[in-house]
């Protein structure tokens, strides 16, 4: 199978959300940013994998890192791929020899970049798994204060904005002119933003998982410890909180749509794949927002597959306009009550 085919392939299988966005890339960007992506998919995969120990599980993450710089797809690290219930992250893991001959394909500076970013990732999940040491309520641990929640962001997300800057400046003539320090700056808010979304999204989740991301020293303020937010019959007590941080989501995502806007007109491929995530993240916080139990794990906050692609469809129309594009994310914006 050619590597271009292979990586559509893997992508179309493990996320059909991001495959979309990878897919309307310009051509010229697509191989490394797909690439990329697959190899942090397999290593959160490998992070997650409860049916192996915790020291294995990092000491595989730092194998498939030291692959990156030089070495082969150690054997532990293929073996996880028996573990894994889903069928997808199995075909992954098993084809992440071929992954890395793609990746020695790439020209070296785009190999710089990914090993960039991937070692980034790769420390955050490590980080992730020696921070919280159960895989059940039983050990519940949570990070300590606002800073540390920042940090994680980063290292699993903003990381992979300032990469996305990177690649895109180095092969689309058009950003030429760029502040790219700038640029990565707002990319790295970008990244976060989702991630955020994401944290606050899975807070029943992560909970019985072990994880309390929402900073021990937030809860403190309030009275609250981590293991209160397992009662859902809490969600009133904690909204002062969760409020403060869909304003911080908020806040990145004011970045992101000033990265947004900064693409020229031109690169509509460029301008739709950062849109799609925004679009999608502002309706997940709307969800979010107007939950009255968002603590219950049996509540589904995710944005149904037919709003997913009416978004999709309408910024097709309005993506060659700043004005029209700015107006569909400040609807979006101003449904969200706080």
């Amino acid at each position: 199978m050619p590597r271009s085919d292979l990586t559509t392939a893997l992508l179309r299988r493990v996320s059909r959300s991001f495959y979309l966005s990878v897919a309307v890339l310009p051509v010229s960007v697509r191989p490394t940013i797909g690439l990329a992506y697959l190899f942090a998919r397999a290593s959160d995969t490998i992070a997650d994998t409860r049916l192996i120990d915790r020291t294995s599980r990092i000491g595989h993450l730092e194998a498939l890192r030291a692959a990156l710089s030089g070495g082969a797809i150690s054997t532990g690290v293929r073996a996880t791929a028996a573990s894994q219930a889903l069928p997808s992250e199995r075909a992954l893991l098993e084809r992440l020899p071929d992954c890395l001959a793609a990746y020695r394909a790439l020209p070296a500076a785009d190999r710089t970049r990914v090993h960039a970013v991937l070692s980034t990732i790769i420390e955050g999940q490590i980080q992730d798994l020696r921070i919280f040491p159960g895989e059940d309520e039983g050990k519940l641990a949570a990070l300590e204060t606002r800073e540390d929640l920042d940090r994680y962001t980063y290292l699993v997300a903003g990381c992979v904005g300032e990469f996305w800057t990177e690649v895109h400046v180095a092969h689309r003539p058009r950003l030429a002119r760029w502040d790219l320090p700038r640029m990565r700056a707002l990319g790295a808010r970008f990244g976060k933003g989702l991630q955020l979304t994401n944290v606050l999204r899975d807070v029943p989740r992560d909970l019985r998982q072990g994880r309390c991301y929402l900073p021990r020293q937030d809860l403190a303020r309030l009275g609250l410890e981590p293991r209160d937010l397992l009662d859902p019959g809490r969600a009133p007590a904690i909204r002062p909180l969760l409020v403060q941080w869909l304003n911080t989501a908020l806040d990145h995502y004011d970045a992101a749509w000033q990265y947004t806007f900064a693409i020229p007109r031109r690169e509509a491929r460029m301008r739709l794949a950062c849109a799609w995530p925004l679009l999608i993240g502002l309706r997940t916080l709307d969800l979010l927002a107007a939950s009255p139990n968002w603590l219950d794990p049996a509540t589904t906050l995710k944005v149904p597959r037919v709003r997913v692609y009416g978004l999709m469809a309408h910024s097709l129309g309005t993506v060659w306009s700043t004005r029209a594009l700015g107006r569909q994310a400040r609807r979006l914006r101003e449904r969200i009550r706080l």
